[in-house]
């Protein structure tokens, strides 16, 4: 009996030991705190909950850094993390916030837009819990997170997501995805919160531009493009077409869809007066047929059987043994949006955005994007955030 006893022990603290041995990693995955060093055009940092209070208290509730110009002038948003697994995003995102001056206009900046999802992860489809930027100080760690905001935050999933307002069926798992919700509602569900706090922002703050940034699987149609409604294509197009011919490298345009409720680029543009913009850069990891989702892949989007698959046509991007490397998408995401406050400021010169201070396409894949972040541990502590 006693020699029972103590070998039911040995094997219920192996137990315990193996659950806390499991549990550690996710546990310091939402637990680490990535460090923003607000740059010299911070000129404020509110909290989404400030343009939506339904947020206050919430994990959902993330910071808005607010760059405001020595002269008045237009007034943008940019949004980052919708998709935490599509990390091209916050990368460009914290590139304006540590580097950009505005010398004209107001810039809002999300870079953590689906925090909730930020926390969680799918270590059921062996995604890395974290990914290392390399700069000139070290490496900067970043937390890889979900697509959709954790059940922890917004439970149970509905069986059928009714879209607000206009009552199209999507899937449950779309409830909590904040490329789904919008334009939101203020008593819904979390996510519902996350979209309407952000279109009060919109319209309180008589925003002009705002740009969704995302990422899309090589094999999927819209990817490497800027996807607009009617209301901003000719834009879309003229950015297009100078990226192209200066800068050497392809975004082409996507219409928004009318039938197809939630989406950022559609009802930002059918509920407030924004022009709305979302670019998609190439992410070979988001890929299914590929070999194992390390790390690598997702920096340097090299895989074999991709290159297999571009060879028989069945990409919609061009592909060949360089991969495509993240300096490349980040790279692409600055300088799309840079020519997007350009060629608005031009046809708008009552509500011009200019700025300096940010590099292009051509600066990033040089230097890499780790150049472009500063060192927190030399920073001003008063200038230090978290995310």
């Amino acid at each position: 009996m006693r020699k029972t006893l103590i070998w039911k022990t040995l094997f219920s603290a192996f137990v315990v030991l193996l659950a806390v041995a499991a549990a550690a990693p996710i546990i310091g995955h939402k637990r680490h705190r990535m460090e923003v060093v607000a740059g010299p055009g911070v000129s404020r940092v509110a909290r989404l909950s400030d343009f939506g209070p339904g947020l206050k208290g919430t994990r959902a509730d993330t910071n808005v850094y607010i760059l405001e110009g020595r002269e008045p002038g237009g007034k943008a948003l940019m949004i980052a993390n919708t998709h935490p697994s599509e990390p091209c995003a916050i990368l460009a995102a914290l590139i304006f916030i540590e580097n950009a001056v505005v010398e004209k206009g107001t810039l809002y900046v999300i870079p953590n837009f689906n925090r909730s999802a930020s926390l969680d992860t799918k270590p059921g489809d062996a995604y890395p819990l974290f990914y290392h930027i390399e700069t000139p100080w070290g490496r900067k760690k970043f937390r890889f997170g979900s697509r959709d905001a954790s059940p922890l935050d917004q439970w149970p999933d509905p069986d059928v997501f009714i879209h607000y307002p206009d009552r199209q069926l999507l899937s449950y798992i779309d409830a909590r995805n904040t490329n789904r919700t919008w334009p939101g509602r203020p008593n819904g569900l979390l996510m519902e919160r996350v979209t309407f706090a952000a279109m009060e922002l919109l319209r309180g703050e008589n925003v002009d531009v705002a740009i969704d940034l995302h990422g899309a699987e090589t094999m999927f149609p819209v990817t490497n493009c800027i996807v607009a409604p009617d209301s901003a294509s000719r834009l879309a197009t003229r950015v297009s077409l100078y990226v192209k011919a200066r800068e050497k490298f392809d975004s082409h345009v996507e219409p928004s869809p009318y039938g197809f409720r939630g989406l950022s680029h559609r009802e930002i543009g059918d509920y407030s007066d924004t022009l709305p913009f979302l670019l998609e850069a190439p992410i070979p990891f988001l890929d299914q047929p590929t070999g194992p989702k390390t790390e690598k892949l997702l920096l340097d989007g090299k895989d074999p059987f991709l290159l297999k698959l571009a060879a028989q046509d069945k990409l919609f991007v061009p592909y060949d043994e360089t991969g495509w490397p993240m300096d490349k998408r980040v790279g692409q995401h600055v300088s799309v949006m840079l020519e997007i406050f350009s060629q608005y400021s031009r046809q708008n010169p009552g509500r011009a955005l200019a700025l300096s201070g940010v590099p292009r396409y051509a600066d990033i894949v040089r230097n890499g994007t780790g150049r472009y972040f500063h060192d927190p541990k030399t920073a001003d502590t008063t200038r230090i955030y978290f995310e």
